[in-house]
């Protein structure tokens, strides 16, 4: 249970951690390849939290309520032993839901390590089923099979249902939208259609480059019915619908056109230790530095609370022309 509320009177529940500022694609919507290059200064080792930091760290926040967990990056999978992690992670008390969200390219070696480690759960992102399409956005020529065959490993391992994550952008991947909800129909994995969001600066956002939630859900119930669902818990960002002829579910995350500020219940850790309380965000508050000046469990709880409670961010109502263009920290660097 939530021991601390922001100025909105919202509970911390959910600590996103960025293990690695590095991925191995370089999708248009993220990383775009003209500005993480070759010659792209990543952080060194050295400055990356060690895992037992990130443990020291993840057990302050559940000492103040945090419950869940997800691992991201970057691409997670490319920090080295992350199972160990895992393991160091589903041994904290209050911590009962452990994920992990990744492209998949390492998923289909590494899913029984995971779930044998402790993961719970596994979300891929996977933004179009035909390779000319999936290639142009993930811009290293990485083929859709190899993902495919990541989602079918987690599930195999006992980590399904698998949810898939599909960014959407006009005149980009929209054309593909029947297609993947096609491809996930029935088979127990939850698509899930995000919008393109203006995260970050270097992605060069337009509102016109957004297929709305109501176009995205209008294009699939044109082919087969859908019906709303009510949330799984408090808080959920995608809303849930669920196919009339019982083919499952998908989702949809409206960032955009239908904020939900009000419940956000998240805070995300940077891999260097630097905590944001909110995805768009400019600034992040430097947890490294108190870990190592030798501060105490106590000081680290303390400093949660602070933090937590001085949080009024809701960027998403407010979101105007002026709020976009203002610097934001990149979505590779804190996870999405």
């Amino acid at each position: 249970m939530s021991r601390v509320l922001d100025r909105r009177s919202r509970p911390l529940r959910d600590l996103r951690i960025s293990v690695t500022d590095r991925c191995n694609f370089r999708c248009t919507y993220c990383m775009p390849k003209e500005v993480f290059g070759h010659d792209f200064a990543f952080l060194p080792r050295a400055q990356l939290l060690t895992f037992e930091e990130i443990v020291r760290l993840a057990r302050a926040f559940a000492a103040e309520g945090v419950s869940k967990v997800r691992l991201t990056g970057g691409e997670p999978l490319l920090r080295r032993h992350i199972e160990k992690l895992i393991a160091m992670l589903a041994g904290i008390d209050g911590i009962d839901d452990i994920a992990l969200t990744t492209n998949g390219s390492a998923l289909a070696a590494k899913a029984p390590s995971l779930k044998a480690a402790g993961l719970t759960r596994v979300t891929v992102s996977l933004d179009a089923l035909d390779d000319a399409t999936f290639e142009a956005m993930n811009d290293v020529g990485f083929p859709v099979a190899r993902v495919l065959a990541g989602i079918d490993a987690a599930a195999v391992a006992g980590l399904a249902p698998v949810k898939v994550n599909m960014v959407v952008r006009r005149g980009v991947n929209d054309h593909c939208l029947a297609q993947m909800a096609e491809g996930f129909r029935g088979t127990g994995h939850i698509l899930r259609f995000i919008e393109y969001m203006d995260v970050g600066t270097t992605n060069g956002w337009r509102m016109d480059d957004v297929v709305t939630a109501d176009e995205i859900v209008a294009a699939i119930d044109e082919r087969w019915a859908l019906e709303p669902l009510g949330p799984n818990y408090p808080g959920e960002v995608a809303s849930r619908y669920r196919y009339r002829d019982g083919g499952g579910e998908i989702g949809v995350i409206a960032s955009v056109t239908r904020p939900f500020c009000g419940a956000c219940m998240r805070a995300r850790l940077s891999a260097e230790g630097k905590l944001y309380t909110c995805l768009f965000a400019t600034d992040g508050y430097d947890f490294k530095a108190v870990l190592r000046d030798d501060a105490d469990d106590q000081r680290l709880i303390e400093t949660v609370r602070s933090v937590w409670g001085r949080r009024g961010d809701r960027y998403s109502e407010l979101r105007h022309a002026q709020t976009v263009t203002r610097p934001k920290v990149e979505m590779s660097y804190i996870g999405g």
